[in-house]
C-alpha cells in the first residue's frame, strides 16, 4: 500500500509558475512510474505527466509539453510537478498516482486526494 500526499496547489495568474509535490509514503514506490493528471469541472480526468521508475524518462501530452516538468527524487519518495507559463485551461484538480508498471503507459495503482490549481485571467 503506498499512501500518496499532494501539495502546492493555489490561485496563480495567466503566465505564472507553480510548483506541485506529491510525496509518497509506503514501500516500493521506487520500483513504480509516477504520473500526476488533473481533472477540470464537468470534464474527465486527463493524463498531465509521467515519469519512469528511474526518473529518467518522462512522458507529457501536447497540451502541457514545453511547460511542465516532472521529476522524482527517489531517496525522499517525493515527485515534482513544475508547472511553467500557465494558462486559463490549466484549471482544475491536479492528481498525482502511483502506477502499476515501470513507465508509461501503466494504469493508475494509487491516488493522492488531489490539489486545486486555479489560473486567472
Amino acid at each position: 500500500q503506498i499512501h500518496l500526499v499532494e501539495s502546492g496547489g493555489k490561485l496563480v495568474k495567466d503566465g505564472e509558475s507553480l510548483t506541485l509535490s506529491c510525496e509518497a509514503f509506503g514501500r516500493y514506490f521506487s520500483e513504480f512510474a509516477v504520473a500526476w493528471f488533473r481533472q477540470a469541472p464537468g470534464k474527465d480526468r486527463e493524463f498531465v505527466s509521467c515519469i519512469n521508475w528511474t526518473g529518467d524518462l518522462s512522458t507529457y501530452p501536447p497540451s502541457v509539453k514545453g511547460r511542465f516538468t516532472i521529476s522524482r527524487d527517489n531517496r525522499k519518495n517525493t515527485c515534482t510537478l513544475q508547472m511553467d507559463s500557465l494558462k486559463v485551461e490549466d484549471t482544475g484538480v491536479y492528481y498525482c498516482a502511483v502506477l502499476d508498471g515501470h513507465a508509461w503507459p501503466s494504469s493508475p495503482k494509487y491516488w493522492g486526494q488531489g490539489v486545486q490549481v486555479t489560473v486567472s485571467s
